[in-house]
């Protein structure tokens, strides 16, 4: 099958399901390689649908839906993982390119098919069962010990399907729900990491630094990068079980590897297969970012250098809070970015235009430097600036040079 190219530009049409963020970022990175980005989205105003020029609405759960987006790209890939296997199937049995294909992606959709990879492969991961009863979960916690955590096989993102339980009298609901459930041990953890893996056709791999996430209420707030005091056999460790999994399970494109570092190492969590929250410092902290990767994986192009632009990057989401879109507290959005911008020039922002939630992602900033202490904070801090109006003045300036001058500048001026 001859791969079709876009006739205004003679350049690879790649099309993506899913109209949220990382369809967004991609978008972008995608316009400076002279790509097309098409975009399956299910509503005019989703992140990437406000911005993107080829933009069809549809459900990804439609196969004509699909079947419409493919015609006339070169490969189809993901936003998010909850395209039903059988649908992306028959777009391979009628000869579009997938990437990556259900038989890869489904380890990213069901947590159980997951496990059991894993097992077969020998990697490291939690102590699990399959649990279709109360006795299945009693059972396993009496070899492992109460607590325990619940998972929903599918479905689960962002700390939802997942809870944990104290006893029996916890699980019973959640069976009734779901049918079968994936229980694991509560691992005693360290803090959680992530590795990330680009892996194109042909097999080549490119490795980021593996970073640690900072996770509350299961949103990932912080990414910091590299991950702060981690052992350099440890963390060449976690780049290699990633290389492992992208190739053992056929992965194109994009790998992030949620891993759990506890006293003796490191056990896998999840799999993403696609751009992830735990890459988006990459944008500015390396020489390529996960959403170029992305796309010159999923194409068959040489992949790019994963090198660092700085020692030290620290991405901040900025989280929807309790007042609706069009009540801000204090400051409007637009005032916070002007402010934002004015009182750290070095952090750059990342607005998805969403309607605001609580907890809701709704965009991210990110800061560079060198000394890990400074760089989070003005990240943290202009993050939260954005979010609720405050202004942490330990934090109100580029670098504690900067500071030292103000206090100078404001300690003269009292003398005076």
């Amino acid at each position: 099958m001859t791969t079709p190219l876009d006739p205004r530009t003679a350049l690879p049409v790649v099309a993506m399901v899913g109209g949220g963020q990382l369809s967004r970022m991609t978008h972008q990175a995608a316009i400076a390689l002279g790509q097309s980005l098409r975009v399956l989205a299910t509503d005019p105003a989703e992140s990437a649908a406000l911005v993107a020029a080829d933009v069809q609405l549809g459900d990804h759960r439609d196969l004509a839906d699909l079947r419409r987006l493919a015609e006339g790209t070169t490969v189809v890939t993901f936003d998010h993982e909850h395209v039903p296997t059988e649908h992306l199937q028959a777009l391979l049995d009628a000869g579009h390119r997938v990437a990556p294909g259900p038989a890869a992606l489904v380890h990213a959709q069901d947590k159980l098919v997951l496990r059991r990879a894993l097992a077969a492969a020998g990697e490291p991961q939690p102590a699990w069962a399959e649990a279709r009863t109360v006795h299945d979960v009693t059972a396993f916690a009496d070899e492992v010990g109460w607590p325990v955590v619940l998972k929903t096989p599918r479905g689960g993102y962002d700390g939802k399907g997942v809870v944990v339980a104290h006893g029996p009298d916890e699980v019973a609901d959640l069976l009734e729900q779901h049918g079968a459930l994936l229980v694991e041990e509560r691992v005693e953890m360290v803090r959680e990491l992530a590795a990330q893996v680009a892996r194109s056709p042909f097999g080549q791999v490119a490795v980021w630094p593996v970073v640690e996430t900072v996770q509350r209420a299961g949103v990932c707030n912080e990414v910091l990068a590299p991950a702060p005091g981690l052992d350099e056999e440890l963390a060449t460790a976690a780049q290699e079980l990633a290389v492992r999994i992208a190739d053992r399970l056929g992965v194109v494109g994009m790998l992030a590897v949620e891993l759990f570092q506890t006293p003796d190492g490191v056990l896998v969590n999840e799999l993403a297969m696609r751009p992830h929250n735990s890459g988006h410092w990459t944008i500015e902290g390396s020489r390529t970012s996960q959403f170029e990767q992305h796309l010159r994986a999923v194409l068959d192009y040489p992949l790019g250098s994963t090198a660092m632009t700085a020692p030290v990057a620290v991405m901040a989401n900025v989280l929807g809070g309790d007042t609706a879109a069009a009540d801000w507290t204090g400051p409007g959005l637009d005032e916070r970015v002007h402010h934002l911008m004015a009182h750290w020039p070095d952090v750059k922002l990342h607005w998805y235009g969403k309607g605001q939630r609580r907890g809701r992602k709704l965009g991210h900033v990110t800061a560079l430097g060198e000394d890990l202490a400074v760089v989070r904070g003005r990240a943290v801090a202009a993050a939260r600036y954005l979010a609720d109006g405050v202004v942490d003045p330990a934090f109100a300036f580029p670098d504690d040079h900067a500071a030292d001058e103000h206090a100078a500048d404001e300690h003269a001026a009292d003398e005076h």
